[in-house]
């Protein structure tokens, strides 16, 4: 009897316990709060982000000077390499052909510099095609040239360096550039008249031009040389 009694009971207990558990389990769990904090987080950012943002910040201010080819722009030296001769002659390549040792223009000038075959020939290169496909031969070409006008342009150079021109202060690295550009004769006469005769190229560039844009340079590492050649 006691054996019975004890199973009507235990029974009933067991299924409300395991009700309760059930139950229990379901219930939301609350999480504490915590206090909200008003300082912001900071960002993270990586040294990857800083180069694509330098870059986007290069492409927004320094490409539109060169879209633009910088022509309306007076500046008196390379902002990128100075104003020794590297950054004149660099200077000269860019206005010339945007820097490509592979330019040839319609009228037939050619490489980075833009030479003439004549004035090829004047400082010793008969190979078109080994001038246009060598590079490190453009530029000895374009210091023989240098050269070669220094010494033709010396009494000029003496003459006129520190003079007024046309409202252009002529300087030796001006010269330099407007020979370049019209040759060693055509600077004579610009200089000696005093800018009355002025030498235009087939685009309408002119001696005045270019000594007005390539003014300022440091080209005293030109030595003057009446037989300068471009060897390999």
């Amino acid at each position: 009897m006691i054996k019975n009694l004890t199973n009507y009971v235990a029974i009933p207990l067991a299924i409300s316990a395991f009700v309760i558990i059930a139950l229990s389990m379901n219930r939301p769990v609350e999480m504490p709060k915590l206090p909200i904090r008003n300082t912001p987080i900071p960002s993270i950012q990586s040294d990857s982000d800083d180069k694509v943002e330098d870059d986007l910040a290069f492409v927004h201010t320094v490409q539109p000077l060169f879209d633009n080819q910088i022509d309306s722009l007076d500046f008196n030296f390379s902002p990128f390499l100075g104003n020794c001769y590297v950054g004149f002659k660099e200077a000269v390549a860019f206005k010339e052909s945007r820097g490509n040792y592979f330019a040839v223009n319609t009228f037939g000038y050619l490489g980075k510099y833009q030479f003439g075959r004549g004035t090829l020939k004047l400082i010793g290169i008969d190979n078109i095609d080994l001038f246009l496909n060598n590079p490190e031969l453009q530029e000895k070409a374009f210091l023989a040239n240098a050269a070669r006008n220094k010494w033709i342009l010396r009494k000029d150079i003496n003459r006129f360096v520190g003079k007024k021109i046309k409202g252009v202060t002529v300087t030796e690295s001006g010269i330099l550039a407007a020979a370049h550009l019209a040759g060693p004769g055509s600077v004579k006469k610009f200089l000696r008249s005093y800018g009355r005769d002025d030498f235009s190229d087939a685009f309408g560039t002119t001696v005045r031009t270019y000594l007005k844009k390539f003014s300022g340079y440091d080209t005293s590492s030109i030595i003057p040389d009446r037989y300068a050649k471009a060897m390999l």
